[in-house]
Order: C-alpha cells, then structure tokens, then sequence
C-alpha cells in the first residue's frame, strides 16, 4: 500500500513544547492535550489544522454535535426533514442513521452529492454503488459519545495507541483536522487500505453484536472476556469469507486488534440490528454460495442467526 506524508501547514499549530516522533512514511505529533496520526491518501496531501473548513453537517444526534463543536462556528447543522443548500461549499457530513440515508440524498442537490461524507458504520458498498456513488468519502468513527453534547472518546487501543479511526476521499484531510482539533486521531487512507479496515470494523460489529446476543445482558467487553473462545471462531470464519468474497488479505492479527478495540469500549450494549447494513451482508454471501451449489462459507454466523430467529 502506497503512502505519503500528511503535513499540517499552520506553524500556529506546532508550540514549542510539542514532541515530533517520526517513522518512515507517517508521523505523529504530540502536544499535552492532543494527538494526530495521519498517513496521506496521495502525495502533497495537506491538512490545515488552524483553519477548520466550514461543513454542512446533517444529522443533530451525538456524533454530529460532536462535530459541530470541532467546527469554527460556521457549519450548518440540518436537522431531519431539512434540505442541504446548494451554494454553501465545503464537505457534507452525513451523521444519519443508515436507513435515513435514501432521505438524506433527496434533501441534497445531486451537484453536491460528491462532497458527502458517510460517517456510518456498516457496509455501504451496495448501497453507494447503486446510487452512483461509488467513491463517496467515508469515515470510520473509531470514537465514542456516550450522551448528547458530551466530549467523545478516541477509540485508541493497546494494539493501536496511534488510533484507528480513519478517512477517505476528498475531504478526508478536512475531517482529519477536524477530529484533531477535537482532541482525537484520524488516518487518511487510500481507497484500497480504507476497504480493509471498513471490513475489519464491519467484522468486529457483526461477531461482537452477534455473540453478545447469544447471552443476553453482554457488553462487547463481557463477549471479549468471558466468550473469547466463540468470538474468535466467528472472527476467523467473517474474515475469510469477506477476504475471499473481496479478493483482499487482511493484515495477521486482525482477532487481537478487534478484541483489543472491544476492552476499550467495554460497556458498549450488544445487539443484533441494522441487519441489512451489518450481519446481513454476511448472510447474503452463505445465500449466494448456497444458491450455487457451494458451502456456506460462514457456518457458524448462519447457525447463530437461526438460533436467535434473525433469518
């Protein structure tokens, strides 16, 4: 995967006090209060941290407040019924529900349907495709806010202190410094890379959400504790069907970083919904091989959803 150093120009951001720790190809800079880890989707990409661009933000839930509060003050928040304007430029940050997406793309002028960004998790592949959208700018929240108005919580790790919430497309270096002057880490991506952690993250919420359904009452930290054992096994079995469904191989360690993601958010409930964004796409590769003659490639994902009668 190629990779390119991500700069933020304003020399108003670097303080004296702040530490530089570089690598071969990625950097990281440190002040007391905040951290970026940024790789560069193509060279020359920048990203200016002391001038946050204005963003049309739809969706007034946790994660778009959130986000608004990172603004400058001169972003449009619209709320649910609400159109986007034709003539405010800069990015569109979709922090809907997935099934207000079809909503969401009737209210924006199609001119302006290349500056959306998607913040949803979930595979949206399918979806975007269909609407001629299939190289839309997306963002993996690896963050979290508990309460409305509350400051969010990076997703970092003991696998990944760096972070892992990451960006892609265009806009992806605006909405890198915006998380960064929001105190929290965000990668730039190349679409190929992003994918694969798009995959990852889809994984995680299907197997976690799954197993914790099996024992009602079950955060993702109780599954990663006390069901490691049947978690891994549906983590092993998602990831070679996507792998193999995607033509992709996924770095080794997948089942550690994602367990390691579960400790950090440990009192996230769990839950099997959104089927059709998350488990169902699984589902619909055991339908397609089955349809062919062929072995369900996720067995165990397929015995699990019958037994909690979701298929």
């Amino acid at each position: 995967m190629a990779t390119s150093t991500l700069t933020l120009s304003s020399s108003s951001l670097i303080k004296p006090t702040s530490k530089f720790i570089f690598f071969r190809t990625k950097f990281v800079i440190r002040t007391q209060k905040t951290s970026i880890f940024a790789m560069a989707a193509a060279p020359g990409s920048t990203a200016t941290a002391a001038k946050v661009a204005p963003a049309v933000i739809v969706g007034g839930g946790r994660v778009g407040r959130a986000l608004q509060e990172m603004g400058n003050g001169q972003d449009l928040l619209v709320k649910r019924g609400e159109s986007v304007p034709l003539d405010f430029e800069g990015p569109i940050l979709v922090c809907t529900r997935n099934d207000d997406l079809e909503a969401v793309l009737e209210a924006t002028p199609k001119s302006r349907w290349n500056d959306l960004v998607f913040f949803q998790n979930g595979m949206l592949e399918p979806w975007l495709e269909s609407k001629g959208l299939g190289d839309a700018d997306q963002v993996l929240a690896y963050f979290a806010v508990s309460k409305l108005g509350e400051p969010p919580i990076d997703g970092k790790t003991d696998t990944n202190p760096e972070g892992l919430t990451a960006a892609y497309g265009k806009w992806a270096s605006a909405i890198a410094a915006r998380l960064y002057w929001g105190g929290l880490s965000c990668k730039v991506l190349d679409k190929e890379a992003f994918q694969k952690q798009m995959l990852e993250k889809l994984i995680w919420i299907a197997a976690f959400m799954l197993v914790g359904a099996r024992h009602p009452g079950a955060t993702v930290g109780v599954v990663e504790k006390e069901y490691r054992s049947e978690v891994s096994s549906l983590i092993a079995e998602l990831a070679a069907a996507a792998a193999a469904e995607k033509g992709i191989a996924f770095d080794e360690g997948i089942e550690d970083r994602l367990c390691a993601y579960s400790r950090a958010v440990a009192h996230f409930p769990t839950a099997v919904k959104e089927f059709k964004w998350r488990n169902g796409w699984f589902y619909s590769l055991s339908q397609k091989a089955i349809a062919q003659g062929k072995p369900d490639p996720c067995p165990l994902h397929t015995a699990w959803l019958k037994e909690l009668k979701v298929v």
